[in-house]
């Protein structure tokens, strides 16, 4: 085992901790504006917390990992996590590595596996996206979504493509979190659509081999039956010699009792 995947291992309970955390206190003050200011600050310092221990966390695994060019490329995300954050819309990256870690300690088959992990991550999507639009449009005056019911409505309307238009940003950060909704919706629909597919054709390919395998199991029985003809017929051959053996035997020992009794007198 490499030291990388030692850290990832090692950090996974608190790195679900401290996006646990983040979540909290970036959705709490959206959801609920009428808090003290003492604890929105509260709030406010427990972001730039997890956001200053996410950062530990990459450059320690930047640090760790084998081959550091491939490692930044791969986890591109978490990049711009750090590069970037004072850009709100790209929280929410931060977030989603909150649901590859919970995800990556499900212990179930590939196939349930894939099914939670989609749905999660629409469910996920859904709220964390519903919440980032109401916190950049409430305080516009030409904004149509000001509750939190508004958002979740825009939210899933957004994601399934459907698109009412009774609700739509119209500032540019929730234009932002509006698009990568659509994207992220296209995406999961063609995941559900690949996945269901996919279903069929296995299913259909099991059949089939069933199919194959009853046809040769049948082969099989029909060539033992005809096998087992021959054999009877065999036996019946050998049957009539056999009889007729007999019937020479039982001739040939009367002839033998007809000399005794001759030679006898």
């Amino acid at each position: 085992m490499d030291r990388l995947t030692s850290w990832e291992r090692r950090t996974s309970t608190a790195l679900l901790t401290i996006g646990t955390a983040f979540l909290l206190s970036w959705a709490i003050p959206i959801v609920l504006p009428g808090l003290p200011p003492v604890v929105d600050q509260g709030f406010w310092y427990l972001q730039v917390c997890t956001y200053l221990l996410f950062t530990a966390d990459y450059l320690i695994r930047v640090y760790l990992a084998p081959r550091r060019t491939r490692f930044v490329l791969r986890n591109i995300p978490s990049l711009l996590v750090v590069l970037l954050p004072l850009l709100r819309p790209l929280w929410l990256l931060r977030a989603l590595l909150l649901l590859q870690i919970v995800a990556e300690r499900i212990q179930l088959p590939l196939r349930l596996r894939a099914v939670v992990y989609v749905s999660g991550t629409a469910v996920f999507l859904a709220l964390v996206g519903s919440i980032a639009v109401l916190g950049a449009e409430r305080d516009n005056p030409a904004s149509n979504i000001q509750t939190i019911g508004d958002a979740l409505w825009w939210s899933l309307t957004t994601m399934t493509t459907v698109g009412y238009g009774d609700r739509f940003p119209v500032t540019a950060e929730g234009r932002l979190v509006a698009s990568g909704l659509m994207l992220a919706g296209i995406a999961l629909l063609g995941v559900v659509t690949a996945a269901i597919a996919s279903w069929f054709v296995e299913r259909f390919e099991r059949n089939a081999a069933r199919e194959r395998r009853t046809e040769a199991d049948v082969a099989q029985i029909l060539s033992e039956i005809n096998e087992l003809r021959g054999a009877v017929d065999e036996l019946a051959g050998l049957r009539t010699v056999l009889a007729g053996i007999g019937d020479d035997q039982a001739r040939l020992h009367d002839r033998l009792d007809a000399l005794t009794t001759r030679l006898a007198r």
